[in-house]
Protein backbone atom coordinates (compact mmCIF):
# COMPACT_ATOMS: atom_id res chain seq x y z
CA UNK A 1 0.00 0.00 0.00
CA UNK A 2 2.96 2.35 0.47
CA UNK A 3 6.41 2.89 -0.92
CA UNK A 4 7.78 4.90 2.01
CA UNK A 5 7.16 5.82 5.62
CA UNK A 6 6.34 9.51 6.05
CA UNK A 7 9.63 10.36 7.79
CA UNK A 8 11.67 8.72 5.03
CA UNK A 9 10.73 11.25 2.33
CA UNK A 10 13.57 13.76 2.16
CA UNK A 11 15.37 16.10 -0.25
CA UNK A 12 16.84 12.98 -1.86
CA UNK A 13 13.35 11.98 -3.03
CA UNK A 14 12.66 15.11 -5.14
CA UNK A 15 10.83 14.38 -8.43
CA UNK A 16 10.04 10.85 -7.23
CA UNK A 17 6.49 9.56 -7.02
CA UNK A 18 5.65 8.15 -3.58
CA UNK A 19 2.75 6.39 -1.91
CA UNK A 20 2.18 6.94 1.80
CA UNK A 21 -0.26 5.80 4.50
CA UNK A 22 -0.92 7.36 7.86
CA UNK A 23 -3.02 9.56 10.11
CA UNK A 24 -3.94 13.21 9.59
CA UNK A 25 -2.00 15.20 12.15
CA UNK A 26 -3.38 18.51 10.91
CA UNK A 27 -5.37 19.88 7.97
CA UNK A 28 -5.04 23.52 6.87
CA UNK A 29 -6.91 25.44 4.18
CA UNK A 30 -4.80 28.35 2.85
CA UNK A 31 -6.47 30.39 0.16
CA UNK A 32 -7.96 27.49 -1.65
CA UNK A 33 -4.93 25.25 -1.31
CA UNK A 34 -5.26 22.42 1.26
CA UNK A 35 -2.26 21.29 3.31
CA UNK A 36 -2.35 17.97 5.13
CA UNK A 37 0.34 16.90 7.61
CA UNK A 38 0.38 13.12 7.36
CA UNK A 39 1.81 11.20 10.35
CA UNK A 40 3.06 7.70 11.00
CA UNK A 41 5.55 6.29 13.50
CA UNK A 42 8.52 7.65 11.54
CA UNK A 43 7.40 11.30 11.56
CA UNK A 44 5.21 13.53 9.45
CA UNK A 45 5.28 15.03 5.97
CA UNK A 46 3.33 17.83 4.30
CA UNK A 47 0.96 17.01 1.42
CA UNK A 48 -0.38 19.78 -0.83
CA UNK A 49 -3.71 19.54 -2.71
CA UNK A 50 -4.45 22.02 -5.43
CA UNK A 51 -8.02 22.87 -6.59
CA UNK A 52 -6.84 22.32 -10.18
CA UNK A 53 -6.92 18.58 -9.42
CA UNK A 54 -10.61 18.89 -8.64
CA UNK A 55 -11.60 15.28 -7.93
CA UNK A 56 -8.77 14.83 -5.42
CA UNK A 57 -9.34 18.29 -3.93
CA UNK A 58 -12.98 17.43 -3.17
CA UNK A 59 -11.86 14.43 -1.14
CA UNK A 60 -9.23 16.55 0.66
CA UNK A 61 -11.97 18.98 1.74
CA UNK A 62 -13.67 16.15 3.65
CA UNK A 63 -10.53 15.17 5.56
CA UNK A 64 -10.32 15.85 9.33
CA UNK A 65 -7.78 15.20 12.08
CA UNK A 66 -6.97 11.51 12.74
CA UNK A 67 -8.54 10.27 9.51
CA UNK A 68 -6.56 7.37 8.05
CA UNK A 69 -5.38 8.16 4.52
CA UNK A 70 -3.57 6.63 1.61
CA UNK A 71 -1.98 9.20 -0.65
CA UNK A 72 0.01 9.29 -3.86
CA UNK A 73 1.99 12.25 -5.10
CA UNK A 74 5.20 13.76 -6.42
CA UNK A 75 7.95 15.04 -4.11
CA UNK A 76 9.06 18.64 -4.66
CA UNK A 77 11.18 21.18 -2.82
CA UNK A 78 9.32 23.59 -0.58
CA UNK A 79 9.31 27.24 -1.71
CA UNK A 80 11.91 29.47 -0.08
CA UNK A 81 10.73 30.81 3.28
CA UNK A 82 8.43 27.86 3.96
CA UNK A 83 11.04 25.26 4.93
CA UNK A 84 10.89 23.77 8.43
CA UNK A 85 14.30 22.94 9.84
CA UNK A 86 12.73 21.16 12.83
CA UNK A 87 11.47 18.34 10.62
CA UNK A 88 13.45 15.68 8.76
CA UNK A 89 10.97 16.23 5.93
CA UNK A 90 11.00 20.01 6.34
CA UNK A 91 12.74 20.77 3.04
CA UNK A 92 10.14 19.04 0.89
CA UNK A 93 6.44 18.64 0.33
CA UNK A 94 4.37 16.23 -1.73
CA UNK A 95 2.04 17.44 -4.48
CA UNK A 96 -0.94 15.14 -4.04
CA UNK A 97 -2.28 13.42 -7.15
CA UNK A 98 -4.38 10.68 -5.51
CA UNK A 99 -6.15 10.48 -2.17
CA UNK A 100 -8.10 7.70 -0.46
CA UNK A 101 -9.86 8.02 2.89
CA UNK A 102 -9.32 4.54 4.32
CA UNK A 103 -11.17 5.37 7.52
CA UNK A 104 -12.70 8.38 9.19
CA UNK A 105 -12.34 9.28 12.89
CA UNK A 106 -14.51 10.71 15.61
CA UNK A 107 -13.16 13.83 17.27
CA UNK A 108 -10.46 12.44 19.59
CA UNK A 109 -10.97 12.77 23.37
CA UNK A 110 -7.84 14.97 23.43
CA UNK A 111 -5.60 16.57 20.87
CA UNK A 112 -2.49 14.59 19.99
CA UNK A 113 -0.26 17.60 20.58
CA UNK A 114 -1.77 18.38 24.03
CA UNK A 115 0.80 18.07 26.82
CA UNK A 116 -1.48 18.62 29.82
CA UNK A 117 -3.99 15.81 29.25
CA UNK A 118 -4.82 13.96 32.48
CA UNK A 119 -3.21 10.55 32.89
CA UNK A 120 -6.63 9.01 33.54
CA UNK A 121 -7.88 10.12 30.10
CA UNK A 122 -4.60 9.06 28.46
CA UNK A 123 -4.87 5.55 29.93
CA UNK A 124 -8.58 5.18 29.07
CA UNK A 125 -7.87 6.03 25.42
CA UNK A 126 -4.37 4.56 25.36
CA UNK A 127 -4.55 3.72 21.65
CA UNK A 128 -4.96 7.46 20.94
CA UNK A 129 -2.29 8.40 23.48
CA UNK A 130 0.15 6.02 21.77
CA UNK A 131 -0.22 7.99 18.53
CA UNK A 132 1.63 10.90 20.15
CA UNK A 133 5.16 11.12 18.72
CA UNK A 134 6.79 11.20 22.18
CA UNK A 135 4.95 8.01 23.19
CA UNK A 136 5.81 6.29 19.93
CA UNK A 137 9.46 7.27 20.33
CA UNK A 138 9.50 5.73 23.82
CA UNK A 139 7.97 2.47 22.61
CA UNK A 140 10.40 2.39 19.67
CA UNK A 141 13.28 3.05 22.09
CA UNK A 142 12.06 0.17 24.24
CA UNK A 143 12.09 -2.15 21.25
CA UNK A 144 15.58 -0.98 20.32
CA UNK A 145 16.90 -1.54 23.85
CA UNK A 146 15.47 -5.05 24.24
CA UNK A 147 16.92 -5.94 20.83
CA UNK A 148 20.37 -4.74 21.92
CA UNK A 149 20.12 -6.67 25.22
CA UNK A 150 19.24 -9.89 23.39
CA UNK A 151 22.01 -9.29 20.86
CA UNK A 152 24.64 -8.79 23.57
CA UNK A 153 23.64 -11.83 25.58
CA UNK A 154 23.41 -14.05 22.50
CA UNK A 155 26.93 -12.95 21.50
CA UNK A 156 28.46 -14.23 24.78
CA UNK A 157 26.82 -17.63 24.80
CA UNK A 158 23.64 -17.05 26.80
CA UNK A 159 20.57 -19.10 25.86
CA UNK A 160 17.09 -17.57 25.68
CA UNK A 161 14.96 -20.07 27.63
CA UNK A 162 11.32 -19.63 28.63
CA UNK A 163 10.12 -20.63 32.09
CA UNK A 164 6.53 -21.35 33.23
CA UNK A 165 3.93 -18.64 33.75
CA UNK A 166 1.72 -21.00 35.79
CA UNK A 167 3.68 -22.22 38.77
CA UNK A 168 3.59 -22.78 42.53
CA UNK A 169 3.18 -20.05 45.13
CA UNK A 170 6.51 -19.35 46.86
CA UNK A 171 7.38 -16.63 49.38
CA UNK A 172 9.50 -14.06 47.52
CA UNK A 173 8.62 -10.89 49.36
CA UNK A 174 5.32 -9.90 47.73
CA UNK A 175 1.82 -11.35 47.41
CA UNK A 176 1.25 -13.78 44.57
CA UNK A 177 -1.39 -13.45 41.90
CA UNK A 178 -3.30 -16.73 42.09
CA UNK A 179 -5.00 -18.61 39.22
CA UNK A 180 -7.63 -21.23 40.13
CA UNK A 181 -7.32 -24.62 38.45
CA UNK A 182 -10.42 -26.05 36.74
CA UNK A 183 -9.06 -29.61 36.55
CA UNK A 184 -7.67 -29.63 40.11
CA UNK A 185 -10.55 -28.42 42.29
CA UNK A 186 -9.55 -26.22 45.19
CA UNK A 187 -5.98 -25.82 43.97
CA UNK A 188 -4.27 -22.75 42.54
CA UNK A 189 -1.41 -21.83 40.30
CA UNK A 190 0.58 -18.69 41.05
CA UNK A 191 1.89 -16.25 38.47
CA UNK A 192 5.66 -15.94 38.97
CA UNK A 193 7.11 -13.05 40.97
CA UNK A 194 10.33 -13.96 39.18
CA UNK A 195 11.74 -17.05 37.47
CA UNK A 196 14.18 -17.46 40.41
CA UNK A 197 13.74 -21.15 41.17
CA UNK A 198 13.43 -22.25 37.55
CA UNK A 199 16.61 -20.49 36.51
CA UNK A 200 18.43 -22.19 39.38
CA UNK A 201 17.06 -25.52 38.14
CA UNK A 202 18.38 -24.67 34.67
CA UNK A 203 21.85 -24.28 36.18
CA UNK A 204 21.51 -27.72 37.79
CA UNK A 205 20.44 -28.97 34.34
CA UNK A 206 23.78 -27.95 32.83
CA UNK A 207 22.37 -25.09 30.71
CA UNK A 208 25.01 -22.88 32.22
CA UNK A 209 24.14 -19.50 30.68
CA UNK A 210 20.46 -18.53 30.68
CA UNK A 211 18.56 -15.33 30.02
CA UNK A 212 14.97 -14.32 29.46
CA UNK A 213 13.08 -11.07 28.96
CA UNK A 214 10.16 -12.15 31.08
CA UNK A 215 6.90 -10.86 32.54
CA UNK A 216 6.68 -11.02 36.34
CA UNK A 217 3.71 -10.44 38.63
CA UNK A 218 3.53 -9.04 42.16
CA UNK A 219 0.38 -8.09 44.01
CA UNK A 220 1.89 -5.23 46.01
CA UNK A 221 1.27 -1.58 46.74
CA UNK A 222 2.12 0.48 43.69
CA UNK A 223 3.99 3.70 42.98
CA UNK A 224 5.52 5.42 39.96
CA UNK A 225 8.18 2.78 39.39
CA UNK A 226 6.03 -0.28 40.12
CA UNK A 227 3.37 -2.22 38.20
CA UNK A 228 1.45 -5.42 39.05
CA UNK A 229 2.98 -6.92 35.92
CA UNK A 230 6.42 -5.84 34.86
CA UNK A 231 9.32 -6.95 32.69
CA UNK A 232 12.69 -8.28 33.84
CA UNK A 233 15.84 -9.15 31.99
CA UNK A 234 16.64 -12.29 33.92
CA UNK A 235 20.21 -13.68 33.84
CA UNK A 236 21.81 -16.73 35.48
CA UNK A 237 25.22 -18.33 34.94
CA UNK A 238 27.23 -21.20 36.42
CA UNK A 239 30.91 -21.26 37.42
CA UNK A 240 31.11 -17.45 37.73
CA UNK A 241 31.73 -15.52 40.94
CA UNK A 242 30.07 -12.21 41.84
CA UNK A 243 32.82 -10.06 40.32
CA UNK A 244 32.58 -11.90 37.01
CA UNK A 245 28.79 -11.54 36.93
CA UNK A 246 29.00 -7.83 37.79
CA UNK A 247 31.64 -7.24 35.10
CA UNK A 248 29.54 -9.06 32.52
CA UNK A 249 26.36 -7.18 33.52
CA UNK A 250 27.88 -3.71 33.48
CA UNK A 251 29.43 -4.41 30.06
CA UNK A 252 25.93 -5.21 28.76
CA UNK A 253 24.54 -1.97 30.20
CA UNK A 254 27.47 0.11 28.89
CA UNK A 255 26.97 -1.33 25.40
CA UNK A 256 23.21 -0.71 25.56
CA UNK A 257 23.68 2.95 26.50
CA UNK A 258 26.27 3.42 23.77
CA UNK A 259 24.21 1.80 21.01
CA UNK A 260 20.83 3.21 22.03
CA UNK A 261 21.76 6.73 23.21
CA UNK A 262 25.43 7.17 22.22
CA UNK A 263 26.25 7.69 25.91
CA UNK A 264 29.49 6.44 27.44
CA UNK A 265 29.09 5.16 30.99
CA UNK A 266 32.08 4.86 33.30
CA UNK A 267 34.33 1.83 32.96
CA UNK A 268 34.39 0.18 35.42
CA UNK A 269 31.37 1.11 37.53
CA UNK A 270 32.44 2.14 41.05
CA UNK A 271 31.59 -0.17 43.97
CA UNK A 272 30.33 0.89 47.39
CA UNK A 273 29.38 -1.20 50.39
CA UNK A 274 25.86 -1.18 51.73
CA UNK A 275 27.14 0.20 55.04
CA UNK A 276 29.02 3.08 53.41
CA UNK A 277 26.00 3.98 51.25
CA UNK A 278 23.72 4.24 54.30
CA UNK A 279 26.34 6.12 56.28
CA UNK A 280 27.07 8.72 53.58
CA UNK A 281 23.72 9.00 51.81
CA UNK A 282 21.08 7.40 54.05
CA UNK A 283 20.10 5.10 51.15
CA UNK A 284 21.25 1.86 49.54
CA UNK A 285 20.55 3.39 46.12
CA UNK A 286 22.27 6.78 46.28
CA UNK A 287 22.19 9.27 43.42
CA UNK A 288 25.86 10.26 43.04
CA UNK A 289 24.91 13.25 40.89
CA UNK A 290 23.75 14.82 44.16
CA UNK A 291 26.73 16.43 45.96
CA UNK A 292 25.13 16.44 49.45
CA UNK A 293 26.32 13.87 52.00
CA UNK A 294 25.49 12.84 55.55
CA UNK A 295 28.31 13.22 58.07
CA UNK A 296 28.45 11.32 61.37
CA UNK A 297 28.92 13.46 64.48
CA UNK A 298 28.14 10.84 67.17
CA UNK A 299 31.59 11.14 68.76
CA UNK A 300 31.29 14.94 68.95
CA UNK A 301 27.97 15.02 70.81
CA UNK A 302 27.89 11.80 72.89
CA UNK A 303 28.81 13.72 76.05
CA UNK A 304 26.80 16.87 75.28
CA UNK A 305 24.16 18.12 77.73
CA UNK A 306 21.76 18.21 74.80
CA UNK A 307 19.96 14.85 75.34
CA UNK A 308 18.32 15.05 71.90
CA UNK A 309 21.82 14.47 70.49
CA UNK A 310 23.70 12.67 73.27
CA UNK A 311 21.02 9.99 73.76
CA UNK A 312 21.12 8.65 70.19
CA UNK A 313 24.90 9.17 70.03
CA UNK A 314 25.37 6.74 72.91
CA UNK A 315 22.95 4.14 71.48
CA UNK A 316 24.63 1.59 69.13
CA UNK A 317 21.36 1.27 67.16
CA UNK A 318 21.04 5.02 66.64
CA UNK A 319 23.06 7.80 65.04
CA UNK A 320 23.46 11.58 64.91
CA UNK A 321 24.20 12.91 61.43
CA UNK A 322 24.62 16.31 59.81
CA UNK A 323 23.72 17.37 56.29
CA UNK A 324 25.50 20.48 55.03
CA UNK A 325 23.71 22.43 52.30
CA UNK A 326 26.17 24.77 50.53
CA UNK A 327 24.76 28.31 50.32
CA UNK A 328 21.66 27.01 52.06
CA UNK A 329 21.32 30.16 54.10
CA UNK A 330 18.81 31.37 51.49
CA UNK A 331 16.38 28.70 52.71
CA UNK A 332 13.67 30.55 54.64
CA UNK A 333 12.19 29.63 58.01
CA UNK A 334 8.97 28.75 56.20
CA UNK A 335 10.90 26.35 53.97
CA UNK A 336 12.60 24.82 57.03
CA UNK A 337 9.16 24.25 58.57
CA UNK A 338 8.08 22.49 55.35
CA UNK A 339 11.21 20.33 55.42
CA UNK A 340 10.47 19.50 59.07
CA UNK A 341 7.00 18.36 58.08
CA UNK A 342 8.55 16.36 55.20
CA UNK A 343 11.00 14.38 57.39
CA UNK A 344 8.18 13.59 59.84
CA UNK A 345 6.79 11.25 57.14
CA UNK A 346 9.84 9.06 57.85
CA UNK A 347 9.41 9.10 61.62
CA UNK A 348 11.70 12.04 62.45
CA UNK A 349 10.50 13.95 65.51
CA UNK A 350 12.02 17.26 64.37
CA UNK A 351 14.70 18.89 62.24
CA UNK A 352 17.46 20.81 64.01
CA UNK A 353 19.54 23.25 61.95
CA UNK A 354 22.34 25.81 62.07
CA UNK A 355 22.70 28.71 59.63
CA UNK A 356 26.32 29.79 59.07
CA UNK A 357 26.34 33.57 58.66
CA UNK A 358 30.02 34.37 59.29
CA UNK A 359 32.21 31.44 60.30
CA UNK A 360 35.09 33.75 61.28
CA UNK A 361 32.99 35.01 64.21
CA UNK A 362 32.63 31.51 65.66
CA UNK A 363 29.37 30.91 67.55
CA UNK A 364 28.45 34.57 67.17
CA UNK A 365 28.35 34.13 63.41
CA UNK A 366 25.75 31.40 63.61
CA UNK A 367 21.95 31.33 63.84
CA UNK A 368 20.07 28.41 65.37
CA UNK A 369 17.65 27.57 68.23
CA UNK A 370 19.96 24.71 69.37
CA UNK A 371 23.15 26.75 69.92
CA UNK A 372 22.30 27.32 73.60
CA UNK A 373 22.26 23.54 74.22
CA UNK A 374 25.76 22.87 72.84
CA UNK A 375 29.16 23.99 74.03
CA UNK A 376 31.19 26.33 71.87
CA UNK A 377 33.91 23.70 71.52
CA UNK A 378 31.37 21.12 70.26
CA UNK A 379 29.87 23.58 67.77
CA UNK A 380 33.29 24.50 66.36
CA UNK A 381 34.15 20.81 65.97
CA UNK A 382 30.86 20.18 64.15
CA UNK A 383 31.53 23.07 61.76
CA UNK A 384 35.00 21.71 61.08
CA UNK A 385 33.75 18.12 60.61
CA UNK A 386 31.16 19.13 57.98
CA UNK A 387 33.57 21.63 56.34
CA UNK A 388 31.12 24.50 56.78
CA UNK A 389 31.52 27.80 54.92
CA UNK A 390 29.83 31.18 55.07
CA UNK A 391 26.26 30.99 53.78
CA UNK A 392 25.81 27.25 54.50
CA UNK A 393 22.89 25.62 56.26
CA UNK A 394 23.43 22.46 58.34
CA UNK A 395 20.53 20.08 59.06
CA UNK A 396 20.74 17.45 61.82
CA UNK A 397 19.10 14.08 62.40
CA UNK A 398 19.24 12.25 65.74
CA UNK A 399 17.24 9.05 66.23
CA UNK A 400 17.33 5.34 65.48
CA UNK A 401 19.68 4.77 62.54
CA UNK A 402 16.82 3.61 60.30
CA UNK A 403 14.84 6.80 60.98
CA UNK A 404 17.85 9.11 60.49
CA UNK A 405 18.88 7.33 57.29
CA UNK A 406 15.42 7.43 55.76
CA UNK A 407 14.61 10.99 56.88
CA UNK A 408 17.93 12.69 56.06
CA UNK A 409 18.36 10.49 52.98
CA UNK A 410 15.02 11.69 51.61
CA UNK A 411 15.75 15.27 52.70
CA UNK A 412 19.10 15.11 50.87
CA UNK A 413 17.27 14.29 47.64
CA UNK A 414 14.51 16.86 48.11
CA UNK A 415 16.81 19.77 49.01
CA UNK A 416 19.18 19.00 46.13
CA UNK A 417 16.26 18.95 43.68
CA UNK A 418 14.75 22.14 45.14
CA UNK A 419 18.08 23.99 44.87
CA UNK A 420 18.92 22.40 41.49
CA UNK A 421 22.17 20.89 42.76
CA UNK A 422 21.83 17.61 40.82
CA UNK A 423 24.06 17.35 37.74
CA UNK A 424 22.78 16.09 34.38
CA UNK A 425 25.25 13.26 33.77
CA UNK A 426 24.99 9.49 34.40
CA UNK A 427 26.34 7.93 37.59
CA UNK A 428 26.17 4.13 37.74
CA UNK A 429 27.19 2.33 40.91
CA UNK A 430 27.38 -1.16 42.40
CA UNK A 431 26.21 -1.65 45.99
CA UNK A 432 27.77 -4.74 47.61
CA UNK A 433 28.18 -6.40 51.01
CA UNK A 434 24.51 -6.41 51.94
CA UNK A 435 23.44 -7.96 55.25
CA UNK A 436 21.98 -11.44 54.84
CA UNK A 437 19.10 -10.74 57.21
CA UNK A 438 17.05 -8.02 58.78
CA UNK A 439 14.67 -8.05 61.73
CA UNK A 440 10.94 -8.01 61.00
CA UNK A 441 9.56 -4.98 62.81
CA UNK A 442 6.50 -6.74 64.24
CA UNK A 443 7.73 -10.22 65.13
CA UNK A 444 11.47 -9.60 65.63
CA UNK A 445 12.08 -12.69 63.51
CA UNK A 446 14.79 -12.74 60.85
CA UNK A 447 13.84 -12.23 57.21
CA UNK A 448 16.02 -12.40 54.10
CA UNK A 449 17.10 -8.94 52.94
CA UNK A 450 17.46 -10.23 49.35
CA UNK A 451 15.76 -13.65 49.10
CA UNK A 452 16.26 -16.99 50.91
CA UNK A 453 18.40 -18.47 48.12
CA UNK A 454 21.19 -15.88 48.40
CA UNK A 455 24.52 -17.26 49.59
CA UNK A 456 26.36 -15.79 52.59
CA UNK A 457 29.99 -14.74 52.28
CA UNK A 458 32.22 -17.78 52.75
CA UNK A 459 34.11 -16.23 55.68
CA UNK A 460 30.82 -15.29 57.38
CA UNK A 461 29.34 -18.80 57.57
CA UNK A 462 30.24 -19.09 61.25
CA UNK A 463 28.04 -16.04 61.97
CA UNK A 464 24.85 -17.82 60.91
CA UNK A 465 24.55 -19.39 64.35
CA UNK A 466 26.46 -16.89 66.49
CA UNK A 467 25.36 -13.53 65.07
CA UNK A 468 23.10 -13.66 61.99
CA UNK A 469 22.66 -9.88 61.96
CA UNK A 470 26.38 -9.42 61.25
CA UNK A 471 26.45 -11.97 58.42
CA UNK A 472 26.97 -10.42 54.97
CA UNK A 473 25.66 -11.88 51.71
CA UNK A 474 27.08 -12.30 48.24
CA UNK A 475 24.41 -9.97 46.82
CA UNK A 476 24.89 -6.94 44.59
CA UNK A 477 22.65 -4.16 43.24
CA UNK A 478 23.23 -1.94 40.23
CA UNK A 479 22.14 1.63 40.90
CA UNK A 480 21.82 4.34 38.26
CA UNK A 481 21.13 7.98 39.20
CA UNK A 482 19.43 6.98 42.43
CA UNK A 483 17.32 4.17 40.97
CA UNK A 484 17.98 0.49 41.48
CA UNK A 485 17.94 -0.95 37.96
CA UNK A 486 19.17 -4.45 38.73
CA UNK A 487 19.96 -6.78 41.57
CA UNK A 488 21.29 -10.26 42.04
CA UNK A 489 23.45 -12.59 44.04
CA UNK A 490 25.46 -15.77 44.13
CA UNK A 491 23.03 -18.55 45.08
CA UNK A 492 23.25 -21.32 47.64
CA UNK A 493 24.24 -24.54 45.83
CA UNK A 494 24.41 -26.83 48.88
CA UNK A 495 21.19 -28.36 50.22
CA UNK A 496 22.46 -28.48 53.85
CA UNK A 497 23.29 -24.75 53.83
CA UNK A 498 19.92 -24.00 52.18
CA UNK A 499 18.14 -25.95 54.95
CA UNK A 500 20.11 -24.01 57.58
CA UNK A 501 19.01 -20.69 56.03
CA UNK A 502 15.39 -21.83 55.92
CA UNK A 503 15.55 -22.82 59.60
CA UNK A 504 17.04 -19.43 60.54
CA UNK A 505 14.16 -17.73 58.68
CA UNK A 506 11.62 -19.72 60.66
CA UNK A 507 10.84 -22.17 57.84
CA UNK A 508 10.90 -25.64 59.37
CA UNK A 509 11.78 -28.80 57.45
CA UNK A 510 8.14 -29.74 56.79
CA UNK A 511 7.29 -26.27 55.41
CA UNK A 512 10.52 -26.19 53.39
CA UNK A 513 9.72 -29.57 51.85
CA UNK A 514 6.19 -28.44 51.07
CA UNK A 515 7.21 -25.18 49.39
CA UNK A 516 10.69 -25.87 48.05
CA UNK A 517 11.01 -29.66 48.07
CA UNK A 518 11.72 -29.81 44.34
CA UNK A 519 14.63 -27.36 44.74
CA UNK A 520 16.07 -29.12 47.80
CA UNK A 521 15.93 -32.43 45.93
CA UNK A 522 17.58 -30.89 42.88
CA UNK A 523 20.44 -29.48 44.98
CA UNK A 524 21.40 -33.07 45.87
CA UNK A 525 22.00 -34.01 42.22
CA UNK A 526 25.25 -32.19 41.49
CA UNK A 527 24.47 -28.48 41.63
CA UNK A 528 27.19 -26.17 40.25
CA UNK A 529 28.09 -22.85 41.92
CA UNK A 530 25.96 -20.23 40.20
CA UNK A 531 24.53 -16.75 40.44
CA UNK A 532 22.70 -14.17 38.45
CA UNK A 533 20.98 -10.87 38.21
CA UNK A 534 17.68 -9.38 37.09
CA UNK A 535 17.34 -5.97 35.49
CA UNK A 536 14.09 -4.06 35.77
CA UNK A 537 13.57 -3.40 32.07
CA UNK A 538 10.78 -0.86 32.64
CA UNK A 539 12.86 1.12 35.14
CA UNK A 540 15.92 1.05 32.92
CA UNK A 541 13.99 2.31 29.90
CA UNK A 542 12.24 4.94 32.07
CA UNK A 543 15.65 6.38 32.92
CA UNK A 544 16.95 6.14 29.36
CA UNK A 545 13.79 7.83 28.01
CA UNK A 546 14.11 10.59 30.66
CA UNK A 547 10.60 10.19 32.09
CA UNK A 548 9.43 9.91 35.71
CA UNK A 549 7.07 6.95 35.54
CA UNK A 550 7.40 3.47 34.08
CA UNK A 551 3.81 3.86 32.86
CA UNK A 552 5.20 6.14 30.15
CA UNK A 553 7.37 3.37 28.69
CA UNK A 554 4.82 0.54 28.85
CA UNK A 555 2.35 0.24 26.00
CA UNK A 556 -0.65 -0.71 28.14
CA UNK A 557 0.10 -0.10 31.83
CA UNK A 558 -2.12 -0.40 34.87
CA UNK A 559 -3.02 2.47 37.19
CA UNK A 560 -1.63 2.88 40.71
CA UNK A 561 -4.64 0.89 41.93
CA UNK A 562 -3.68 -2.02 39.64
CA UNK A 563 -6.58 -1.55 37.24
CA UNK A 564 -6.75 -1.07 33.48
CA UNK A 565 -8.89 1.90 32.50
CA UNK A 566 -8.87 0.80 28.85
CA UNK A 567 -10.30 -2.71 29.28
CA UNK A 568 -11.85 -2.14 32.73
CA UNK A 569 -9.92 -5.06 34.17
CA UNK A 570 -10.13 -6.61 36.70
CA UNK A 571 -13.78 -7.46 36.19
CA UNK A 572 -16.42 -9.80 37.56
CA UNK A 573 -16.89 -13.14 35.81
CA UNK A 574 -20.04 -15.18 35.28
CA UNK A 575 -21.42 -17.66 37.81
CA UNK A 576 -20.90 -20.48 35.29
CA UNK A 577 -17.19 -19.69 35.04
CA UNK A 578 -16.91 -19.58 38.83
CA UNK A 579 -18.67 -22.92 39.07
CA UNK A 580 -16.28 -24.47 36.55
CA UNK A 581 -13.38 -23.31 38.71
CA UNK A 582 -14.96 -24.71 41.88
CA UNK A 583 -14.83 -21.33 43.64
CA UNK A 584 -17.20 -18.72 45.00
CA UNK A 585 -16.53 -15.21 46.21
CA UNK A 586 -17.20 -13.67 49.56
CA UNK A 587 -16.29 -10.03 50.04
CA UNK A 588 -14.99 -9.21 53.51
CA UNK A 589 -15.13 -5.60 54.62
CA UNK A 590 -11.84 -4.18 55.78
CA UNK A 591 -11.46 -1.60 58.50
CA UNK A 592 -10.76 0.96 55.78
CA UNK A 593 -14.01 0.07 53.96
CA UNK A 594 -16.12 0.57 57.06
CA UNK A 595 -14.69 3.97 57.94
Amino acid sequence: MRTHYCGEVTINSIDHEVELCGWVNRRRDHGGVIFIDLRDRSGLVQIVYDPDVSDVFEIAEKVRNEFVLRIKGKVRERPEGTKNNDLITGEIEIFGTQLEIINSSKTPPFQIEDTDTSEELRLKYRYVDLRRPEMQNRIILRSKITHILREELNSIGFLDIETPMLTKATPEGARDYLVPSRVHPGKFFALPQSPQLFKQLLMISGLDRYYQIVRCFRDEDLRADRQPEFTQLDIEASFLDENEIMNLSEKIIRTTFKKALNINLSDPFPKMTYGEALNRFGSDKPDLRNPLELVNIDDLVENADFKVFSGPAADPESRVAALRVPKGQSISRKDIDEYTKFVSIYGAKGLAYIKVKDIAKGVNGLQSPILKFLSEDTIIKILKRVEANDGDLIFFGADKSKVVNEALGALRVKVANDLKLVSEDWKPLWIVDFPMFERESESENWSALHHPFTAPKADHLHLLEKNPGACLSRAYDMVLNGTEVGGGSIRIHDDKLQQKIFKLLGIDRKEAEGKFGFLLDALKFGCPPHGGLAFGVDRLIMLMANVNSIRDVIAFPKTQSASCLLTEAPAEVSNSQMKELHIKTQIFKTKKDSE
